[in-house]
């Protein structure tokens, strides 16, 4: 189990990046929280199995034809015992 602080760059914000990034947390069996940061990235805090997250990465880098990432910088973290779910901030 592993954790990392992804701060997404690029077109992320007012195109349904975090409804994006929600739903492809929940299609990898991720736990975490995706948030709109006022610089105009995206953190996504993702937690679980290491080919889930490298999953979730690799469809966030593809984006879709209203989103476009440009970058994607990870931090790792310390692993949330008991997290249940990926929820979706404002």
């Amino acid at each position: 189990m592993k954790r990392y602080q992804a701060i997404v760059s690029g077109r992320v914000q007012d195109v349904g990046f975090r409804t994006f990034a929600t739903m492809n947390a929940n299609q990898c069996h991720l736990t975490g929280e995706v948030t709109n940061l006022e610089n105009g990235d995206v953190e996504v805090i993702i937690q679980g199995e290491q080919k889930d997250i490298d999953a979730f990465l690799e469809l966030t880098r593809k984006g879709n034809r209203f989103i476009r990432v440009d970058n994607i910088r990870l931090k790792m973290l310390t692993v949330v015992e008991g997290e249940k779910k990926f929820t979706y901030r404002w």
